[in-house]
């Protein structure tokens, strides 16, 4: 009971955390219940972890959209890139099967490592008043481009059950040209249509053995996205009022940081 408490308790933090800066949350969704909960790395852990990253973007992304924060133009771009890169990501994860844990890791790592060396130099490109009087788009957009990393953001989102916001976010800042904030609300409404297409994908391709274990922790399963709905909306409340653009990327960057090393302790202990 404790443990299912401290769990509920860890996704809800991780939700209200996330919500601001325009990330589903599922990079640490899975450590927390790979770790917390022991269970392993398979379909079924992608699958659920993909559902709270999209109650999360749900819950963040309408509070984005009710204050103006998207850009529906550059997401129906995007889209055309995400959607067959969330399909094609799930074929990777049923190729790989038992290889699963050790390429997840590796993969997260140069992820992690990319998205925090973009971030950084868009911050020191930018001052704080910059970054609030920029306006929606600053240049003309290359949309072929704009459709190859947002696809890049769709494959990791069902191979690594992420809302991919760590790609997205740069992604529609430096191709989209969009201003910060709606950077971040547009990769939300990324995430509303990708990760359900990539649950959808991930549970068609579930073994039987999978399936069981799915229906086995339902009880308990189910509790979690209202954990997830409610701090995401929480989180995401407090951001928009609270937060400025600046303060918003400089969480993006240590929360990337901070995952990038959880990840690379993982990778160097399971390869030891």
């Amino acid at each position: 009971m404790l443990e299912s408490s401290l769990l509920i308790l860890g996704i809800f933090a991780i939700a209200f955390v996330f919500a601001p800066v325009g990330m589903g949350g599922g990079m640490l969704f899975v450590p927390l219940l790979h770790y917390g909960a022991d269970w392993p790395i398979d379909g079924t852990l992608l699958a659920v972890s993909l559902g709270l990253t999209a109650v999360v973007s749900y819950g963040s992304g309408l509070a984005h959209r009710r204050e103006g924060h998207h850009d529906d133009a550059t997401i129906r771009s995007a889209l055309k890139g995400a959607v067959p890169g969330a399909v094609l990501g799930v074929g990777i994860v049923v190729m790989l099967a038992d290889n699963l844990d050790p390429v997840f890791k590796s993969v997260s790592v140069f992820m992690l490592a990319w998205a925090a060396v973009k971030t950084q130099r868009k911050m020191a490109s930018l001052s704080t008043e910059e970054q609030d009087e920029a306006g929606a788009h600053e240049g003309t957009v290359n949309h072929l481009t704009l459709r190859a990393g947002s696809g890049i953001g769709g494959l990791l989102s069902s191979v690594l059950a992420i809302g991919a916001g760590v790609i997205y976010v740069p992604v529609l800042q430096q191709i989209g040209q969009l201003q910060t904030r709606k950077a971040i609300g547009s990769s939300l409404h990324l995430m509303m249509v990708v990760v359900p297409v990539a649950i959808i994908t991930h549970l068609i391709f579930l073994s039987a053995s999978e399936w069981q274990a799915l229906r086995d922790l339902m009880g308990f399963v189910l509790l979690l996205p209202l954990a997830a709905y409610v701090g995401s909306t929480m989180g995401a409340r407090f951001g928009l009022k609270y937060m400025s653009q600046i303060s918003i990327m400089r969480v993006f960057l240590a929360l990337v940081v901070i995952t990038f090393l959880r990840y690379l302790l993982d990778l160097i202990e399971t390869l030891s």
